[in-house]
């Protein structure tokens, strides 16, 4: 979807990048949900520190809430992604698909309950196996 993936300018030249990536999330009783995956979020290594990373992650995730999303899983940093909302995703019982320190594997609702009953594990799209 063109309206997840948002560009920062500044003087008009690209100052960052954000993509959200529809994800699944599968059971243990094999249903799949469905979430976003935010990832990859760039800024101009010049320009770090100066805000744009929040803007785009603020403004990234109201589109997502504006185009009926509940949730969003993310592997970041683990003091950077809380202030936005992010809580480790084993809060909800949600698993990435390898292994990975739970304090960095987070998941923010977008709406109340967003992540009710989603219990499970990751399943990303095909690319991100190359990353």
């Amino acid at each position: 979807m063109p309206e997840l993936s948002i560009v920062a300018t500044l003087n008009n030249k690209i100052a960052g990048h954000i993509l959200f990536t529809k994800i699944h999330i599968k059971g243990n009783d094999g249903n799949i949900k469905e979430s976003l995956g935010l990832a990859p979020m760039a800024v101009k290594p010049e320009l770090q520190n100066s805000g744009i990373g929040s803007l785009l992650i603020k403004k990234g995730l109201e589109v997502a809430q504006g185009l009926g999303f509940k949730s969003v899983i993310v592997l970041g940093h683990e003091h950077y992604y809380p202030k936005f909302g992010f809580e480790p995703a084993i809060k909800w019982n949600i698993k990435a698909p390898f292994e990975v320190p739970s304090n960095v594997f987070m998941a923010i609702e977008l709406e109340k309950d967003g992540l009710k009953n989603m219990s499970g594990t990751v399943i990303y799209p095909k690319e991100f196996d190359t990353v």
